[in-house]
């Protein structure tokens, strides 16, 4: 006999993001009285408890845990299945849902974009950002259907293939005294302000690749969110970055700033499109690689 529901892991994901079973059901457009019973009944047939109570909150006790992380796993999927039979049903292909893990990668993402869209007109499109279990996370969630990133995690149940190839460099303005430098090394950046996307450390090639292993660090880090202001900020010189060489080269004939070599030999890397294996034969979504290798082969 079959005793957990949807409206269970509804339930337990409601109570989770509203902290009782009162917000939880009006969350859900039920009466508390409904959504008590129901959740009592669960745990007495399954003979497991799920909350501890603190005054009107509520704790998932070890079984609540698992439930809840079921429940995050799952609902995504209901809600992505749900879509893409109205979309059939609307006569539509379906939903291209990209996850980003590359700040700079936008300015390449727009350029596939509008070749994109006007080739599969009937494909809804949307970029993500912000992932509740990151970008890796996210794709087996089915909180989205491709991920673009230069740090793949090869995982049982992905694909990942590399589109294209570039060069981490520093950005400096036109006064900087690196400006003419052939490269630097990493105790050269000790006084510097740098300016990064708002990414932690341990995601950033220019410390994991570059500053950490020198055992050095800058002066101060400061967050920028956008790559405009970012350069603009370089150019004024007040600090520098590190940016793909060819967002730099594009960039370059707006502002007054230059690529510096990290290292003699340079920081390289690889951007990737990670995807479910079990979505390979997607044909809009194979077109979109498709368009993404050919870009970066022919920009």
């Amino acid at each position: 006999m079959t005793f957990l529901e949807r409206i269970h892991l509804e339930i337990i994901r409601a109570v989770d993001r509203h902290g009782t079973m009162t917000a939880a059901a009006d969350a859900l457009h039920l009466t508390q009285s409904a959504l008590s019973h129901s959740m009592r009944k669960l745990e007495d047939r399954l003979e497991v408890k799920l909350w501890h109570r603190e005054g009107r909150n509520l704790r998932p006790t070890q079984a609540g845990a698992h439930l809840l992380a079921t429940a995050n796993r799952m609902i995504p999927q209901f809600v992505r299945a749900e879509e893409r039979l109205g979309q059939f049903a609307r006569g539509e292909r379906g939903t291209l849902r990209i996850g980003m893990e590359c700040h700079p990668c936008y300015q390449w993402l727009q350029k596939i974009t509008i070749p994109y869209l006007k080739t599969w007109p009937s494909v809804d499109f949307d970029v993500k950002q912000e992932f509740q279990f990151g970008g890796i996370g996210a794709l087996f969630a089915y909180e989205i259907d491709l991920l673009v990133t230069p740090d793949p995690l090869h995982k049982k149940g992905l694909h990942f293939e590399p589109v294209f190839d570039y060069e981490q460099v520093l950005v400096v303005g036109s006064d900087h005294p690196f400006r003419k430098a052939h490269h630097i090394i990493p105790r050269q950046l000790g006084d510097e302000v740098l300016f990064t996307y708002p990414v932690s450390q341990d995601r950033l090639d220019i410390y994991t690749r570059f500053l950490t292993p020198g055992g050095v660090t800058v002066r101060r880090q400061k967050v920028v969110e956008t790559t405009d202001i970012m350069l603009q900020m370089v150019a004024c010189g007040r600090g520098v970055a590190a940016l793909p060489r060819w967002l730099v080269e594009e960039f370059s004939e707006k502002y007054p700033v230059h690529a510096v070599r990290l290292g003699p030999k340079g920081v390289q890397k690889q951007i990737f499109l990670g995807v479910r294996q079990t979505d390979l034969e997607v044909d809009y979504l194979n077109a979109f690689m498709e368009l993404a290798r050919n870009y970066c082969e022919h920009p």
